[in-house]
């Protein structure tokens, strides 16, 4: 027994008997949605169902997109910050599902399943998220993925969001799932040589590299955006023009972020969705161009400033004590000594004269 069997209620009892579960699925209901995910999930539903899932969805062309990415890279809040460009772009116009996938941890086997904590515009009827765990897949899938996707699809939504687990360097298993791919990485890879090692680098259609503030950025978009030049043999193109983007999904309005969303735009049409003129005014940039953000801008100097400047009181002592110091020798001088000790004399007299 896995430790994800030992719930204190059977919530499959709650899902659509399996020959109402295709009927349930095109209804369109959310609940019900949900419990046959559920069912799906925990391999509640037998294999003639799954297969009669995968069946009635193949005919339905809805776009997916796939959202993955090194661990703590911002997936979540770039997934969130693409959502409501979206949103604001074609009037709340489509109905998205947002399937998030967060690792089962080997020792407990639990989730955290804690991506919608960084997600703020999912707060419609227009979006319907889930979260799914790894389990003991040993990938960053779940292995209920493909049928989700089908129900998802069979379910009547616009467009559907698939976002992995954090991956590693030799990690791609999303891409046979999804027609567009989206790789977010962050900018301390290390040398550029590393980039050399990324797999998704060869299959993504397109590449976010996140938390464009920080240090080197500028370096690290020039390295990715030549590497992918290298990777797809397209020398005969500007390394500019590749499909790398920098973005800030922390800061309100990004540019950055608007110009990733406006090349996902063009690529979701080519697959199928059906998109209107759009609101949001067009950006003609490809990273972040606001600035570094103005408080770790701050830190930054002062404790450039404090490393560089010598301690207040190791330069204010010194001043202070040849200040006390410079009148003594006038106060001597003015004052009359008593007479020496004889003591002292006699140790004075052995002195040379220079000394005296």
């Amino acid at each position: 027994m896995q430790p994800w069997d030992c719930s204190d209620h059977d919530l499959c009892a709650l899902a659509p008997a399996e020959p109402d579960a295709l009927d349930a699925l095109r209804s369109g209901n959310r609940r019900k949605l949900a419990r046959t995910i559920t069912a799906l999930e925990t391999g509640a539903y037998g294999a003639n169902l799954r297969r009669a899932l995968i069946s009635a969805a193949a005919d339905i062309r809805t776009p997916v997109l796939g959202i993955t990415g090194t661990g703590g890279a911002g997936k979540s809040s770039l997934t969130d910050e693409l959502i409501l460009r979206l949103r604001l772009d074609q009037d709340d116009h489509f109905n998205v599902a947002v399937v998030s996938i967060d690792p089962s941890r080997k020792r407990t086997g639990g989730a955290l399943l804690g991506d919608r904590i960084r997600m703020n515009a999912i707060e419609t009827p227009r979006v319907f998220m889930r979260s799914l765990a790894t389990r003991d897949t040993g990938s960053e899938l779940s292995a209920a993925l493909p049928d989700v996707i089908a129900a998802c699809k069979l379910s009547g939504f616009d467009l559907i969001v698939v976002e992995t687990s954090g991956i590693g360097q030799g990690d791609a298993a999303i891409v046979p799932f999804v027609d567009l791919s989206l790789y977010v990485m962050t900018p301390e890879f290390g040398a550029a040589s590393q980039l050399e090692k990324i797999d998704m680098l060869d299959f993504a259609d397109y590449v976010a590299i996140n938390k464009f503030d920080r240090k080197g950025a500028e370096d690290a978009l020039r390295d990715v955006s030549k590497q992918v030049q290298r990777n797809r043999n397209l020398f005969m193109q500007a390394p500019n023009t590749m499909p790398v983007f920098g973005t800030m999904a922390s800061r309100f309005n990004d540019d950055g972020v608007t110009a990733l969303y406006q090349a996902l735009r063009e690529g979701l049409e080519d697959k199928g969705l059906q998109l209107a003129a759009g609101k949001l005014p067009r950006v003609n940039v490809r990273n972040s161009t606001l600035g570094r953000a103005i408080v770790p801008a701050i830190c930054a100097t002062m404790r450039s400033w404090r490393s560089a400047s010598p301690s207040p009181a190791r330069t204010t002592w010194p001043a202070r004590s040849a200040a006390m110091s410079t009148p003594m020798p006038s106060i001597r001088r003015a004052t009359p000594c008593a007479p020496p000790r004889p003591c002292s004399r006699r140790r004075t007299s052995r002195w040379p004269a220079s000394t005296r």
